[in-house]
């Protein structure tokens, strides 16, 4: 145990290794963050897996939601506000850890490689079922085949592409002996293959594999092993194959409805001959499965981007009206999601109050211009005229149940905790959490943005205020909750005048919050705004550097946000 009450305590796993709230499991963790029945650790074939019991607010390993996992030493497991860390003395079967993995293709012709079709490798796996005629060869094909079966079972089960490429691998390397493995995957605007998965098991941050490998199955569509690498004629351009120990590989594409997605890539760097054509074939039989989920997690994600699309059309048809509070859609979605962090929401609920914080003020498209772009004070008829946004946002979203769960942050985030509020005039805990949330952080980009009439306040003033405010417009907790973001610098970089004085920051041309930019900033240079996410180009005029949105279109040759490190590639082609 890493915190909490149970600190510098240690366990053995001998068996099923239950964690939660109960005094029934194994290791009591008394939180309210935690379910009463959270989680189970427990040895077996597979390596030691950790699976989370539908737990309310999730089962994390490094900082990511994990539903069923296998655990390496050294992987800390969180679940609520405390920390395990796992640790074994037997060196288990290779992970993908959090540390960068590239990959690095070797050319050169083959002339030892054995190659086939997949069709052919695939149907070879069942004639054998046919076949055979002994027990002993029965049992090793009835083997196989439930080996494949709870694979399939497993990798199909994912909708997210990150889990399922590493479910992918997971399942690999329980049914052949593999070290390293890659999954490339085809770029759908460039056809390019991208590394999208890697796992080392030698140590290394590097993976060196074959170019003439990968593009023969690939480019053909065939199942490719070779035996012993380093006396392979693919390899005789360079030495490193020899001193990487590279001796057995296995690729194989990966295919859906004709079109292949990409490869799957495996070596082993121990022993000649590592691989049989029964490894290859139980490969080829898997790279199915995952060719149907991975395709499957791409439409879901593709759907999802949509979703999100579609949401953000909408939040920017009222930025582009209430041209006065420009970028306050986008900078009180992020506090409230960080608040959210705080109150222990799980990522699917983070992602619904992004949304619901994108649609909050989706009413206000009801509102008149003369009413919505005045820039002083309403008038008392006025200001009962702008009251019914809430109400119209929930009417414009009622209809639509994807979007059913979002109305609460629309409708509520005007109440307050005496009941003084709108539409309804709700009070203390009758307010859904999330309207409660919205207010809280509505109200922090309210004061400290700047208005054409007056000058944001310092955003220490700001929260002294809100505080003051605590227990009579605001919930107390959401409030405590709200300054703890603040002490901690995690909505620091969300206020829109944060960087203002920062020598090297502009101002969103789109959301109007200062961004920090690169120490070497150049004209021309493409930034992203880190609030609205818009694409910004870098200008240079009247010796001042200023923002101009990039049209979407446009590539994004520098992104100031870091991208996934499994993703990385390095060729040497």
């Amino acid at each position: 145990m890493l915190n909490g009450p149970l600190q510098g305590m240690s366990m053995e796993i001998t068996g099923a290794l239950t964690l939660g709230r109960s005094h029934e499991n194994s290791l009591q963790v008394n939180d309210l963050q935690v379910s009463r029945q959270h989680a189970v650790i427990e040895p077996g074939s597979r390596g030691t897996m950790l699976r989370d019991l539908s737990s309310g607010n999730g089962t994390f390993v490094g900082g990511h939601r994990v539903q069923e996992y296998r655990l390496s030493p050294g992987d800390v497991i969180s679940i609520g506000p405390v920390e395990i860390r796992y640790e074994t003395a037997q060196t288990e079967a290779p992970e993908s850890p959090e540390t960068t993995r590239s990959v690095v293709f070797h050319s050169g012709e083959a002339s030892s490689v054995q190659a086939s079709s997949v069709e052919n490798v695939y149907q070879t796996f069942f004639d054998a079922a046919r076949q055979s005629g002994m027990d002993e060869q029965l049992r090793s094909v009835q083997s196989r085949l439930a080996a494949v079966y709870e694979a399939t079972q497993i990798i199909s089960s994912e909708r997210d592409i990150t889990k399922v490429l590493a479910q992918v691998m997971d399942q690999l390397f329980s049914l052949v002996p593999g070290q390293n493995g890659v999954i490339l995957l085809r770029d759908t605007n460039t056809g390019e293959l991208t590394t999208e998965y890697v796992v080392t098991g030698t140590g290394q941050n590097e993976v060196t594999i074959s170019s003439s490998i990968v593009q023969r199955s690939n480019e053909q569509g065939e199942a490719v092993i070779t035996y012993n690498a380093a006396a392979d004629d693919r390899f005789d351009s360079g030495m490193s194959i020899i001193t990487q120990n590279i001796t057995s590989a296995m690729c194989v594409p990966l295919a859906h409805q004709g079109v292949t997605l990409g490869v799957i890539y495996i070596d082993n760097r121990g022993a000649t001959h590592a691989f049989s054509q029964s490894d290859l074939q139980l490969m080829v039989a898997l790279s199915q499965a995952a060719a149907i989920a991975i395709r499957n997690a791409q439409y879901v994600a593709q759907l999802e981007q949509a979703y999100q699309d579609t949401l953000i059309v909408l939040s920017n048809a009222i930025e582009l009206r209430d041209h006065y509070t420009v970028g306050h859609t986008w900078r009180v979605t992020r506090f409230a999601m960080e608040i959210g962090k705080r109150l222990g929401w799980d990522e699917e609920k983070l992602d619904e109050c992004e949304m619901g914080g994108i649609l909050h003020d989706v009413g206000k498209i009801a509102i008149d211009d003369a009413i919505l772009r005045k820039p002083g004070g309403l008038t008392s008829e006025e200001f009962a005229k702008m009251k019914v946004h809430p109400e119209r946002g929930a009417r414009l979203m009622q209809d639509v149940e994807f979007l059913m769960p979002l109305i609460p942050y629309a409708l509520y985030h005007h109440e307050r905790w005496d009941g003084k509020g709108y539409p309804f005039g709700l009070s203390g805990e009758n307010i859904p959490m999330e309207g409660r949330v919205l207010a809280v952080a509505d109200t922090l980009d309210a004061m400290t943005s700047n208005r054409p009439y007056r000058k944001g306040m310092d955003p220490a003033v700001a929260l002294e205020e809100i505080q003051k405010m605590a227990g009579t417009q605001f919930d107390p907790q959401i409030v405590e909750l709200l300054v703890a973001c603040h002490q901690d610098g995690s909505i620091n970089r969300i206020l829109q005048n944060y960087h203002e004085q920062d020598g090297h920051s502009i101002a969103c041309p789109f959301c109007s919050t200062y961004i920090t930019v690169p120490e070497d900033l150049a004209p021309d240079m493409e930034i992203q705004c880190g609030v609205c996410h818009r694409r910004i180009v870098v200008r240079y005029q009247n010796d001042m550097y200023y923002g101009e949105l990039l049209a979407e279109t446009e590539p994004l040759s520098y992104q100031s946000t870091p991208t996934d490190s499994r993703s990385s590639t390095r060729s040497s082609c």
